[in-house]
């Protein structure tokens, strides 16, 4: 197939203003700094592909809910999980369980941040956890048909998730893979 000068012209504009507008979103991202008792993580949260997980993500960011949380679940090489349980392992409240956005078309990669839940696909609630592999099993349309919604990606601190994830767990009670050492969520911020 043979192109005229106009027409590879006009592709090239075109996939230039493509370009412009996926920066331009990206620059309007809201961002989210979590800071820990082992140092800051910045999340760049995705309200295009992932509305009602950012929308209930930043809700409860602003309304302090995750300020004492904890890192409750660690696993090295698959994820790590907070945003539910005080330092006692006392579950926080949280609002009602939001619809699962997982057929969004984000990925499961490494330094995403998702959606945490229960069997049920649409259980998420204030849990998140930050993919510390590349979780291809996690993704649509997964085992139950769902997978789990990634709505954001660590931007700043992927050595603070590093930390994290090397961490020595045990148990405590009936929850499993609990660090040794509480890893505290002293404050979530929206920064952007």
């Amino acid at each position: 197939m043979k192109f005229s000068r106009r027409h590879v012209m006009t592709m090239i504009a075109a996939l230039s203003l493509s370009s412009a507008m996926q920066l331009a979103q990206a620059a309007d991202a809201p961002h989210v700094v979590l800071k820990t008792n082992l140092g800051d993580i910045e999340l760049e949260l995705n309200p295009e592909q992932a509305p009602k997980s950012v929308e209930n993500f930043l809700q409860y960011v602003k309304s302090g809910q995750y300020t004492g949380t904890i890192f409750h679940r660690v696993i090295g090489n698959f994820m790590i999980q907070g945003g539910g349980f005080d330092q006692n392992m006392r579950e926080k409240p949280t609002r009602a369980p939001i619809r699962n956005e997982a057929k969004n078309g984000l990925k499961n990669d490494t330094y995403t941040i998702a959606m945490a839940r229960t069997g049920d696909p649409h259980s998420a609630t204030a849990q998140f956890f930050i993919n510390t592999n590349n979780n291809n099993m996690l993704n649509n349309p997964g085992a139950d048909g769902w997978g789990y919604a990634v709505f954001g990606k660590v931007v700043k601190g992927t050595e603070v998730v590093d930390k994290i994830k090397q961490v020595r767990t045990g148990s405590r009670g009936p929850y499993q893979d609990v660090p040794v050492q509480a890893i505290v969520i002293e404050s979530a911020t929206v920064t952007k």
